[in-house]
């Protein structure tokens, strides 16, 4: 009798001790496998994704759950609604020149130094250099909060913004671009009031209020010579055209556009129509490349099909378009792919 108790509390231990293996075999493959987790065991209040790899648990933000890298209704950065858009986007090229990227490919430099030859060579760096003890030379836009949204109106220059009434939809985004001339008093109610950037190069350069970034668009060293002039003793007043001789903006917000992302957008988007890219598809990229959500005014021909500035009262002043620098039709066609593709929204005017 006391030899089969025996033999049966050892087989209910057994028992035990095997189902106890079991579930915590089980458990164990549990945790492995769940994507989330309640973190309250580790002191927190979010869920918890489990991430494979070597940091262990990772704890993420909204952008991790929505999947999204912006608060935005629509995250132009984000892949996998274009596969044209993806196939031709970089993320890794700046559009800013700084300290950190001053030394060019050479394939860039050649690129960049025949856009308008000059008679005296110049070494970029060094003149650079000197530049960057005058104006900040860092970028702006190297880190992205994924939990908020950064709105940009790109501002052009077209007729068709007369009587378009878009100035508070354009004063309503975070950053506002303009270029060029580019006037807004007494045409606020078309194109808005508030400027946070504006591109010129030297021969289009104007005065700018403090709060407001001057993006210098360079072809040339002698640009770079100029700005940094221009920004302390006066003393060019000529390129191939008069330039201002002093300019008033603020330093700490003059950034300088990369010729690297200049060619970018000649290679990859406007693949070698005209010579070079307008202005406005260089600001348009730029805006592409730093902001989360980019809406697009006065850009193209009017209802007419009259090619003009909005400040112009001339409809037929467009003979910039005849020049054969800027292919305007390639890059309207650009700009539809971009609509199409979800990455723009386009406003068209009158």
């Amino acid at each position: 009798m006391k030899c089969s108790l025996r033999v049966w509390f050892l087989s209910v231990a057994f028992l035990l001790v095997f189902i106890m293996s079991l579930l915590f075999t089980y458990s164990h493959h549990s945790m492995a496998t769940l994507p989330y987790l309640d973190s309250g065991a580790l002191g927190g209040t979010h869920r918890v994704k489990l991430v494979p790899g070597y940091t262990g648990l990772q704890r993420l933000g909204k952008e991790g759950l929505s999947g999204k890298s912006c608060a935005c209704s629509r995250c132009m950065g984000d892949a996998g609604t274009s596969d044209w858009f993806d196939s031709h986007f970089d993320s890794n090229i700046s559009p800013v020149w700084t300290r950190d990227n001053m030394n060019l490919p050479p394939d860039v430099q050649r690129w960049w130094m025949m856009l308008q030859p000059q008679f005296k060579s110049h070494n970029t760096n060094e003149v650079l250099e000197k530049l960057f003890q005058i104006v900040p030379g860092e970028n702006p836009y190297r880190f992205r909060d994924p939990q908020q949204c950064r709105r940009c109106a790109v501002v052009g220059n077209s007729g068709n913004l007369r009587g378009s009434g878009y100035g508070q939809d354009v004063d309503g985004h975070n950053f506002i671009m303009r270029m060029n001339q580019a006037p807004t008093v007494g045409f606020e109610k078309d194109v808005g009031s508030r400027t946070t950037h504006h591109f010129m190069y030297p021969e289009s350069a104007k005065n700018l209020p403090a709060n407001v970034s001057f993006v210098l668009v360079p072809f040339k060293a002698l640009d770079l010579m100029w700005i940094a002039s221009a920004l302390s003793t006066g003393q060019i007043r000529f390129t191939y055209a008069p330039v201002k001789s002093f300019l008033r903006v603020d330093k700490e917000k003059v950034q300088i556009y990369n010729p690297a992302f200049f060619k970018y957008i000649h290679d990859r988007w406007t693949e070698h129509h005209g010579r070079y890219p307008s202005t406005g598809m260089l600001v348009l990229f730029f805006a592409l490349h730093v902001c989360d959500e980019v809406n697009v005014y006065g850009f193209g021909a009017d209802s007419r099909g009259n090619w003009h500035h909005y400040w112009e009262n001339n409809r037929y002043a467009g003979e910039f378009r005849k020049t054969g620098v800027h292919d305007a039709d390639f890059e309207a066609h650009i700009i539809d792919m971009l609509a199409k593709a979800s990455k723009i929204e386009v406003y068209r005017g009158n």
